[in-house]
């Protein structure tokens, strides 16, 4: 498809540290997209929905949005459920009456993490948190829908431009403490949200569908995340490794959500770059800005 010219919804766009990477990559490839948020859409409201697409009549609709409070979620499990499973097939019908392309983005928290090699797209999710659960049943509705516009990308460990992540929660700490201890045995894939964007355009213009991995090359501990953005901030600050028990949270963590980008790479014949890379440009960002 040649996004060109096209107008594409893309909900989450006006906020989302996903959404409005995606907006700019958008824009970048000269197509028109059409940022949404929740005040302008209610995406567990059919009719909501219906009337919003049926003004802007777009030619791809994206749904960037998701309840990711990943810990609150264990108390909020209802919410979580509505906009993680219930609306994802909700949308995906709105955009098959169109006959459009419908984008959904899933999460490496579908997984167990019970394993130490890169999780494929046909391996089956076995999540353990309420925010896992949710995104896994929001991809089986889709799937149970069945409709054949539909793509879904799984991204993991996202950070970028725009809005608040571990990342810069990371360069904050480290401008105010001497020393920062971040658990080091979570293994995962990095993404940088404009590449993550970048590269979900290339599918939309190879027209895939299906279920497709996507981040930055290469993998990471939440300590060598951190540890490499400090480095390259500059800043004389510690970075100490912990285990996962030393930093309990509500909802549990996958050990290892690595993503195997395989299906990317042969369906677009690009490799995303390292995740090391990216960070370095966004650090580069960050200063400057």
């Amino acid at each position: 498809m040649e996004l060109r010219g096209k107008t594409i919804a893309v909900l989450g766009g006006k906020t989302g540290l996903l959404g409005q990477a995606l907006v700019k990559a958008l824009t970048a490839a000269k197509a028109k997209p059409k940022p949404l948020s929740s005040k302008d859409c209610d995406i567990v409201d059919p009719g909501s929905v219906e009337r919003v697409l049926n003004k802007i009549d777009p030619d791809v609709l994206i749904n960037a949005a998701a309840y990711t409070q990943v810990d609150l979620a264990e108390e909020q499990e209802e919410v979580a459920f509505a906009l993680n499973a219930t609306a994802p097939p909700l949308l995906a019908a709105a955009a098959a009456r169109r006959g459009i392309p419908f984008l959904h983005y899933s999460t490496d928290f579908v997984f167990s993490g019970n394993r130490t090699t890169p999780y494929t797209v046909y391996d089956n999710p076995g999540a353990f948190s309420v925010y896992g659960i949710s995104k896994a049943e929001g991809e089986k509705n889709l799937i149970a829908l069945g409709y054949d516009g539909t793509l879904i990308i799984r991204t993991s460990w996202l950070f970028g431009p725009d809005k608040m992540n571990f990342v810069k929660k990371i360069i904050t700490l480290a401008t105010e403490r001497n020393t920062l201890k971040v658990v080091d045995d979570q293994t995962g894939s990095p993404s940088y949200t404009p590449d993550v964007a970048a590269n979900s355009i290339k599918l939309l213009e190879k027209d895939a569908t299906g279920i497709f991995h996507l981040a930055n090359s290469g993998t990471a501990t939440w300590f060598d995340l951190a540890s490499e953005a400090v480095r390259l901030a500059g800043l004389p600050c510690t970075v100490e490794p912990i285990p996962t028990s030393g930093y309990p949270t509500p909802a549990v963590r996958p050990a290892y959500s690595v993503l195997d980008l395989t299906r990317f790479i042969q369906t677009t014949g690009e490799t995303p770059r390292h995740w090391k890379d990216a960070l370095k440009e966004y650090i580069n960002q960050e200063k400057d800005s």
